[in-house]
């Protein structure tokens, strides 16, 4: 599988990192020519930190600390682009490997080890705005696509959008991938969302496998074309080019704040590490495939680009340490954050007492009690 020759295509940087923007690009230059050095090692910086951060979360899950872990791997380029996009008050709303999105605005990294360890059920405070309007992960697939056009008519309803003040317009973007997208849900929330005109961005990742089915499997048609059918413009990424990315989401974003109604995005891109951590990715693709995509690479490439415009080995020397402290730093405290007790389990079930609930307390209590070694069995 490789990416596209289809003419649609918008891309910026080539794989090799030189500026060799396709036709369907042209409109989106002047996005581009408006980033400058400073903004081009942020998208870098982010990309770098946010690998670095999963590879540990890999090795941590590995290690017994975390029950599992979705690794980004591979997509850092489409997820930095499109939330870099995003203006401060817009509402983001995430799958459950969106770990640039949520880190980039604001969500402590901890937050989403304390979800994938079981601490929690939600992670952070979507209203809390030090997580930058971040909705928690969604774990069943495509759901998050029916929260964020419940979301976007809502602010349909209260007049939040389309009133010509961008600084206080807002606008939805929600997250989802290929195999996602063969879910109702999406197909749902893409009618209500272009019957009410929601601000609303549809950015569908398409990392070429849903677990294991390929994505020629899924579609006949590319997926891209599925948001004419629902009367939104859809474009078509190369979502391993951040430039691109946020180009692409940045106009879409801007043009569904101020009125426009919703868009659809799909960004090309490969998932480079397994679906989880519970997957085999080599029962079902050739190494041959993944190295085709590790040429690919968004970070490779943009650093390309950036060291043609002059960038100093001093700057990715700095961005590397960085990254490597900021890992670290989660290791740390990931292997601080201790467990649960199992009583907990019974919390949350019921508004109020039980007598179900306080039979089943009281049985596991029991049964815990009667292996060899508890004190409650009679043994120190």
């Amino acid at each position: 599988m490789t990416p596209p020759d289809d003419p649609a295509l918008v891309r910026v940087l080539a794989s090799d990192g030189t500026f060799a923007p396709t036709p369907e690009a042209e409109r989106y230059l002047p996005l581009i020519d408006a980033l400058g050095d400073s903004d081009l090692e942020t998208f870098y910086r982010d990309m770098v930190t946010v690998r670095a951060f999963d590879q540990q979360a890999t090795h941590l899950q590995r290690q017994g600390q975390l029950a599992l872990w979705p690794p980004s791997l591979g997509q850092e380029a489409a997820q930095v682009g499109s939330v870099r996009a995003a203006r401060k008050q817009d509402h983001l709303f995430p799958s459950y490997r969106e770990h640039v999105v949520a880190t980039t605005r604001g969500v402590d990294p901890i937050d989403i080890i304390r979800v994938m360890r079981g601490l929690t059920h939600g992670g952070w405070d979507p209203t809390d705005p030090r997580n930058g309007n971040v909705h928690i992960y969604t774990l069943v697939l495509g759901s998050q696509t029916l929260h964020a056009t419940g979301f976007g008519m809502g602010l349909v309803f209260d007049g939040r959008c389309g009133t010509g003040d961008e600084h206080r317009d807002e606008a939805v973007i929600v997250y989802y991938g290929d195999g996602a997208s063969s879910q109702g849900d999406v197909h749902e929330a893409m009618v209500f969302a272009n019957t009410y005109r929601t601000p609303q961005v549809f950015f569908l990742q398409n990392n070429q496998w849903a677990i294991s089915v390929p994505v020629a499997t899924q579609s006949r048609a590319p997926l891209y074309r599925r948001g004419a059918g629902y009367g939104m413009p859809s474009t078509l990424v190369d979502g391993n080019d951040v430039l691109a990315s946020y180009a692409v989401s940045r106009l879409a974003l801007d043009e569904a704040r101020a009125g426009g109604g919703p868009q659809a995005i799909e960004a090309m891109t490969y998932r480079m590490g397994a679906h989880t951590t519970s997957d085999d990715p080599t029962k079902y693709r050739t190494s041959d495939e993944e190295q085709s995509w590790a040429r690919r690479d968004p970070i490779a490439r943009l650093r390309a680009h950036l060291e043609g415009r002059g960038a100093s080995a001093s700057f990715f020397d700095e961005v590397d340490a960085e990254a490597a402290a900021y890992a670290d730093d989660v290791r740390v405290r990931t292997n601080a954050l201790g467990g649960l007790e199992a009583d907990t389990m019974f919390a949350h079930v019921y508004g109020e007492d039980h007598p179900l609930i306080a039979e089943q307390r009281a049985w596991l209590a029991a049964y815990e009690a009667s292996f060899e070694g508890s004190v409650e069995g009679g043994a120190a």
